[in-house]
């Protein structure tokens, strides 16, 4: 009766929204219908775990937890988005089968499930669909939630959606949080107490700490970034953010902005005028921009362009979206500006904000801020040290992940 009702309400909201839907370019239609071919079937005595990461954030977030478990299960990874996707085959093509999570209608996850196979299934930070959970529960498969969130806005949301969510995450075979008061928020959506854990997030583990990223010279010899001058990179950026950071670099200091999303990019570009595009420079060395403007029109290049910065601004965080990850350019030892809005990774802000490894200001400030750390030598570097220990201090999460997992499993460990 369930998936009934949620098939005709997917069905109502599908032609409701197609306007909005129709014009953005999507690939992968047909497994998106559950629509693939069966999996091979894993050796003797290896477990089939299924690992869903809707886009290049989750895809990334789980690179130390896929190294950690391939060896002792046969790693199925789903992902939503193109982006995704494409993010995915970069880094896990001879490590796990990849494919596309289904739509939530009953009959593509039955078609999803029947060629997946799937002996137990992680979902990164929540994406607790209903028909999907209750295929699961049908076919006696456990379900878990990993590095597990839920934020300020959409905990209430699920709160009054218990009658007919709380199901769902009661029948979790454990809910792995990131921290205790994400945990709370989940025993209020259902979960069952003794199965949520607050064990720390994996992107800790997942920021890389090391002293060169391959391809970051390269980027800047392309793009003709002068390396005798200070560098700002803004990572994750929103429209509303360019002109900004634009007004705020100080005089003299050059500026990379990397929009979060593709259909950014042009705005993006109006808004940095004279800008040079990544897009047009991908081979041979590049002329500085006259301006010291570079826009980063690509995917996957955001850690090359971190590890060129003096400082580093995170995105997202200076109007009305809810803050970017400033783990990355942390753990490069980067000193790190965010904004105040914050609420997607406020448990992150407020632990770096507790070491003194980030600077937390306002759209008002953000012209001060910057030209202190680009005219302080001595401060700057100390910021950029106080960062990269945080990271280093919070390590080990993805261990814990991987023992619940294997425990579900029923693998040895």
């Amino acid at each position: 009766m369930i998936s009934v009702v949620a098939d005709a309400a997917y069905l109502v909201a599908a032609v409701v929204s197609a306007p909005l839907w129709m014009r953005k370019k999507r690939s992968g239609w047909q497994e998106r219908f559950g629509k693939l071919a069966p999996l091979p079937t894993p050796s003797p005595g290896r477990r089939r775990l299924l690992i869903h990461a809707v886009s290049v954030g989750e895809v990334n977030l789980i690179r130390a937890l896929v190294d950690r478990l391939a060896s002792e299960a046969d790693l199925v990874i789903a992902t939503t988005t193109d982006t995704g996707a494409a993010r995915a085959r970069e880094l896990y093509a001879d490590k796990a089968h990849l494919v596309r999570y289904p739509l939530d209608a009953s009959w593509c996850v039955r078609r999803f499930l029947d060629a997946v196979r799937p002996d137990a299934v992680a979902l990164v930070e929540l994406e607790l669909w209903p028909n999907f959970a209750s295929a699961c529960r049908a076919r006696a498969i456990p379900l878990a939630i990993i590095n597990g969130r839920l934020s300020d806005r959409s905990a209430g949301r699920y709160r009054a959606a218990r009658p007919i969510l709380g199901r769902h995450f009661r029948d979790l075979a454990f809910v792995a949080a990131q921290d205790q008061t994400y945990a709370q928020r989940f025993i209020a959506a259902g979960a069952q107490p003794q199965r949520v854990h607050a064990i720390g997030s994996m992107k800790w583990d997942a920021a890389q700490t090391i002293d060169q990223v391959s391809g970051a010279d390269e980027l800047a010899r392309q793009l003709g970034i002068d390396r005798s001058r200070p560098l700002i990179v803004a990572g994750s950026t929103a429209p509303d953010e360019h002109a900004l950071l634009r007004d705020a670099t100080p005089e003299g200091v050059q500026l990379l902005c990397a929009p979060r999303r593709p259909e950014w990019f042009d705005d993006a570009a109006r808004d940095l005028p004279g800008c040079v595009r990544r897009s047009e420079r991908r081979s041979g060395a590049g002329a500085p921009s006259p301006t010291g403007r570079y826009l980063l029109d690509t995917i996957g290049e955001l850690r090359k362009a971190y590890a060129l910065a003096d400082v580093a601004v995170v995105g997202r965080s200076f109007g009305e979206l809810f803050g970017s990850d400033p783990m990355e350019p942390a753990a490069l030892g980067k000193p790190v500006i965010i904004g105040p809005s914050v609420a997607d990774f406020r448990t992150v802000v407020e632990t770096m904000r507790h070491d003194d490894a980030i600077i937390q200001t306002t759209r008002e400030q953000l012209p001060q801020a910057l030209a202190q750390l680009i005219r302080d030598d001595s401060d700057r570097h100390a910021r950029g040290a106080r960062a990269l220990a945080c990271v280093l201090k919070h390590k080990g999460s993805t261990e814990r992940h991987a023992a619940l997992i294997l425990e579900t499993l029923g693998a040895p460990r």
